[in-house]
């Protein structure tokens, strides 16, 4: 899952990106692997620039060109691997109207030799565990493997990722985490609370379904399964169920087939479902740490001690499996509430320390306040400063994923051939458009206008609860908008609405000063 698993708030990220890798799609040859900064589309002072004032996602192309990283293909990557084993997540390809989540996936140990074997279905070869899996029934993800432990016997490897190439010197693989699967294989809806990710595509295609933070309560989020940093939807975006989740079908959606030698940016907050279209995609990714990740690790600390107290607790119905497999196990209240105090004590040194800089600096000197689509002062991820209007340069080498909704007829018209518009349709009846984009794009004729902020008033979806029989011969049909489970309650105590105004307190409380409102 392309989720910023940060550990607790006493890990520091340093500031990152990603790189972009080798394909038919790459304009340049492996031979041209000493070509020099300015070959390239941005520097690495632009690129810092352009990610400043992003709002949107967005595709970056012809970046990374002469990048040692262009060859890690699954094959490539077999090799350096060899016998080590790695853990895949099965699932099975049948169409249904709930997301898959990891808690009802299966998983086997195997080499990635194996991997590659079993989507071959290869007859007589050695598929290892796979053997159990038909290939046209299920897919498999290696998903969210850290690049230092995988070759942390060969560091050299580390260096074939060059994050420089972006502004962030020193950054390499040590910081990048590494995805492989099948055709098929997929990552449920979710948000990552922390940071801000880039993501690039290595080889086959990836499509990308991503809505703004603004279209949340859309989204129905839940914290079942449970995972520090991510908040899954309910909604299957694919063949969602108009019944249980109407508001979805207002949901602004952009969709993207990320290809080889193109890196994603999404922005902090945007939802995504991920979905390997070809028979192998291997994708390297790295999130950049926000300012605003400080009061993100507070909210965060209070989910966790809220969902631990009450799916922790003995009840009829809290039998299902509400950990998420990632995490290391249940921890105790009094570990969670160590850990809540820890967070808030540390994030208000962290808010003194920024107003102490700001109070030393010469007014004149300060460039505004730059802003993120929810209204929170987004982080100065560089020390440029924006002296005069910006305008985000889109074009041939950066190209913007648009809202399929306000794409108008006059738009598709100017749409340039070779950024391919194709028709992506959602299973349950509404229809997309996918731009498909080319490193080769020609230059747009007008920049994708960022997505406008409607923040509303949210309501919670809760789930409809299990059928049961009643003494007065009332149907289960008719109380099943009446029995509240314990995680209908928990979906709306652990909102993203509430537990930011709960955070918004407890750090008011901490402080003694008044706070603008946790970042949603």
């Amino acid at each position: 899952m392309y989720r910023h698993k940060q550990g607790g708030f006493l890990v520091s990220n340093h500031l990152g990106l990603y790189p972009l890798v080798y394909s038919a799609h790459c304009q340049c040859e492996l031979q041209t692997m000493a070509t020099s900064d300015a070959m390239k589309p941005f520097s690495t002072d632009e690129t810092q620039r352009i990610l400043r004032h992003l709002q949107q996602p967005a595709v970056f192309m012809n970046m990374t060109c002469d990048w040692p990283a262009l060859q890690w293909t699954a094959e490539h990557l077999s090799v350096c691997l060899s016998d080590k084993l790695i853990r895949f997540r099965l699932g099975r390809k049948e169409e249904i109207n709930t997301p898959l989540f990891e808690t009802q996936c299966s998983y086997v140990e195997a080499k990635l030799e194996h991997f590659l074997c079993w989507t071959r279905g290869q007859c007589g070869t050695d598929v290892g565990p796979f053997s159990e899996f038909p290939c046209s029934e299920y897919w498999a993800y290696a998903d969210y493997k850290y690049i230092a432990t995988l070759f942390q016997d060969q560091p050299f490897m580390f260096e074939d990722v060059k994050w420089s190439d972006f502004g962030f010197e020193g950054r390499n693989g040590r910081e990048s985490t590494l995805w492989i699967g099948a055709e098929g294989a997929n990552t449920p809806c979710h948000l990552d609370s922390y940071g801000c990710n880039l993501v690039l595509q290595v080889q086959g295609r990836k499509r990308w379904h991503l809505f703004p933070p603004e279209d949340t309560s859309k989204l129905y989020p839940t914290r079942i399964p449970f995972e520090e940093s991510s908040v899954f939807s309910q909604v299957d975006v694919l063949q969602p169920d108009l019944g249980r989740f109407p508001n979805f079908q207002r949901a602004r959606a952009h969709v993207v087939t990320l290809q080889p030698g193109q890196v994603l940016y999404v922005p902090r907050h945007w939802w995504h479902y991920v979905e390997s279209v070809d028979p192998v995609t291997v994708s390297v990714n790295s999130w950049i740490e926000l300012e605003a990740d400080d009061v993100a690790r507070v909210s965060e600390a209070v989910t966790k001690a809220i969902v631990c107290a009450m799916k922790s607790a003995r009840s009829d119905d809290n039998t299902d499996d509400w950990l998420n497999p990632t995490e290391e196990g249940v921890a105790s209240h009094n570990e969670n509430m160590q850990y809540l105090n820890l967070a808030i004590t540390a994030c208000a040194q962290s808010q003194k320390i920024l107003c102490g800089s700001k109070l030393t600096q010469d007014p004149r000197d300060a460039p505004p306040a730059k802003r993120d689509s929810s209204g929170q002062i987004r982080k100065n991820i560089d020390s440029i400063r924006d002296s005069a209007p910006f305008s985000v340069p889109f074009g041939p080498h950066l190209i913007s994923v648009r809202c399929q909704q306000d794409d108008s007829t006059e738009t598709r018209e100017t749409t340039p051939k070779d950024v391919e518009v194709k028709s992506s349709r959602i299973r349950g009846g509404k229809s997309l458009e996918d731009f498909t984009v080319s490193s080769d794009a020609a230059q747009r004729t007008e920049p994708a206008s960022a997505v406008r902020v409607q923040l509303g008033k949210h309501s919670p979806g809760l789930n409809p609860c299990g059928a049961c029989d009643c003494a007065d011969g009332t149907s289960s049909e008719d109380l099943q908008d009446s029995i509240i489970t314990t995680n209908d309650l928990l979906d709306c105590l652990v909102h993203p609405d509430v537990i930011s105004r709960v955070t918004e307190l407890l750090l008011e409380r901490h402080t003694g000063t008044q706070r603008a409102s946790a970042p949603s």
